[in-house]
């Protein structure tokens, strides 16, 4: 049996019907097809399926998606309209804070998270935001440069950082 939903995927409605234990993860990729966030391990336990649902931050592996119905759901390809890499993008490059990509999306959504809530933060702190988000190739130091970058860069461009879509909340 398939339930109507709606979500609201990076700004665009998208009218569903789903299975009541159908993943938030699997409809996205699926039935929205946006395949940037990535299913590591389908227990909440890497952080690579991380979105946001109504600005705040979720594993979608464990997330149903009857739960998001009515929400604004962003995923790493709402960071960055337009078709243009955003800040923290650019300097995940920069830094090498990408090897093999399968965290990517997820430390993305959690370091455009922590620059939001914190527009200057410590070392540590960046580390402990990152926390949830588990990468296997790079050793987390580019990963943490990058978003030290972007914060150092915010003093001078408050736009160095990618701007999610607004919530529900916030309209």
């Amino acid at each position: 049996m398939t339930h109507p939903i709606t979500l609201r995927v990076n700004g665009v409605p998208y009218p569903l019907g789903v299975d009541a234990h159908a993943t938030l993860l699997n409809v996205i990729r699926d039935q929205v097809a946006l395949t940037g966030s990535k299913e590591g391990c389908d227990d909440s336990e890497c952080g690579a399926c991380m979105m946001l649902i109504d600005g705040q931050p979720v594993n979608s592996c464990s997330y149903l998606a009857v739960q998001a119905d009515d929400t604004e759901v962003t995923t790493v390809e709402g960071l960055a309209p337009d078709d243009k890499l955003a800040p923290l993008q650019e300097a995940f490059l920069v830094e090498g804070a990408v090897q093999c990509g399968f965290c990517t999306p997820g430390m993305l959504i959690s370091a455009t998270c922590l620059l939001r809530d914190n527009p200057h933060p410590a070392t540590d702190e960046v580390r402990i935001a990152l926390s949830g988000n588990l990468c296997r190739c790079t050793g987390y130091d580019g990963i943490v440069r990058a978003v030290l970058d972007v914060a150092a860069s915010r003093s001078a461009d408050p736009r160095s950082i990618a701007r999610p879509a607004v919530s529900r909340h916030e309209r």
